[in-house]
């Protein structure tokens, strides 16, 4: 496991129970280099939306139990969000939560000379997703998606 894998695994381990006892949806963690700074970063949701209070909550939390722990060998930043209108679809729930839903994905590697899509999601497993796309379905590697996310349309 890398190091990346590995500070990320444990944050949400640390996470799990605060999310829970807060009857919050822990959506995702990351740990990744932006310019010269590591950042460590928790995605939040309930319904109804997040609000800065309840990030503020599960910062603070997490920010003792990290100091506490003290596993994370850089410095980093740390922050607590909503993942937002446009959240990554990632983990099983979300895929389950989009089912029939319009969804955009986009590709590593352009198919066709192209590189996103959208469609329906239809179907999805551990090795691929499944959208509809003017009445025809499309299938794509999950390995070759770099992003699947809800698709918005503006009027």
């Amino acid at each position: 496991m890398s190091k990346r894998d590995t500070y990320e695994s444990r944050t949400e381990q640390l996470l799990t129970p605060i999310v829970k006892a807060n009857q919050f949806e822990l959506v995702d963690v990351e740990y990744v280099k932006e310019g010269s700074s590591w950042y460590l970063r928790a995605y939040i949701d309930k319904p109804g939306g997040i609000t800065i209070d309840d990030c503020e909550l599960v910062s603070r939390a997490l920010s003792d139990l990290l100091d506490k722990e003290d596993f994370i060998e850089d410095s980093y930043i740390l922050e607590v969000s909503s993942p937002g209108l446009l959240r990554p679809i990632k983990k099983d729930k979300d895929f389950e939560r989009n089912l029939g839903k319009p969804v955009e994905i986009r590709l590593f590697k352009a198919v066709d000379k192209q590189k996103e899509f959208i469609g329906a999601l239809l179907s999805y497993d551990k090795e691929s997703v499944a959208i509809e796309v003017d009445e025809q379905t499309m299938n794509f590697a999950r390995k070759d998606i770099a992003l699947i996310r809800p698709a918005v349309f503006f009027d």
